[in-house]
């Protein structure tokens, strides 16, 4: 199925959850968040909530500077 990964289409298996789709791309576990076609995703949610084809995850890195 394809998806949308910040602005890049991707084919991904389906079924496939946040959590794994994480692993899969290699994002750090910690200083990210994820939203799921712009509602934000609660962290314990990762692993119960699955992609569907079309949709669009956004996942941003928390910086840290002055």
């Amino acid at each position: 199925m394809t998806i949308t990964v910040n602005g890049e289409t991707r084919e991904v298996e389906p079924n496939v959850t946040i959590e794994q789709l994480l692993e899969q791309i290699g994002a750090p576990h910690r200083g990210i968040a994820v939203a799921k076609n712009d509602t934000v995703i609660r962290r314990e949610h990762y692993s119960t909530q699955h992609v569907r084809d079309g949709d669009r995850i956004e996942i941003i890195r928390a910086v840290a500077g002055g």
